[in-house]
């Protein structure tokens, strides 16, 4: 049986033979995008902040901290200009209802923070710079 499964935006034809619960195939699936609605905002949408919202046009300055995982960020443990230590704590960011810390790669300073407590973020986004 084929079935088209969506991870991450991506969507992927999966092949599973009948009565078996492993995966035979996995190819990316050729699906047509679906017509965009425009979206209308509602009041509580719009009262969450969004790492779009929260760094307008920004020069990207150092060395980018990036999301592991989409979540939602829950505290920032530091302010522009602390001095850190490879890691140290740096963002709390929670995923799948756990709360997973953020550790600085190496020692720096933090010259931006991208995000704020309530920040939805995806795998990648930038959450802060450090400056070596």
């Amino acid at each position: 049986m084929k079935y088209i499964v969506t991870i991450n935006d991506k969507s992927y034809e999966v092949e599973v033979e009948h009565g078996q619960a492993s995966i035979v195939k996995t190819t990316p699936a050729a699906v047509p995008a679906p017509a965009v609605e425009p979206a209308t905002i509602t009041r509580e949408e719009s009262a969450q902040p969004s790492v779009a919202s929260t760094t307008p046009n920004k020069a990207i300055t150092g060395e980018p901290v990036k999301a592991p995982m989409p979540g939602t960020i829950m505290a920032v443990q530091v302010k522009p200009g602390d001095a850190v230590q490879k890691g140290a704590i740096l963002v709390i960011l929670e995923a799948m209802k756990m709360e997973n810390e953020i550790y600085a790669p190496a020692d720096g300073i933090v010259s931006q923070i991208m995000v704020a407590k309530g920040a939805s973020v995806s795998t990648g986004d930038i959450l802060l710079t450090l400056q070596q």
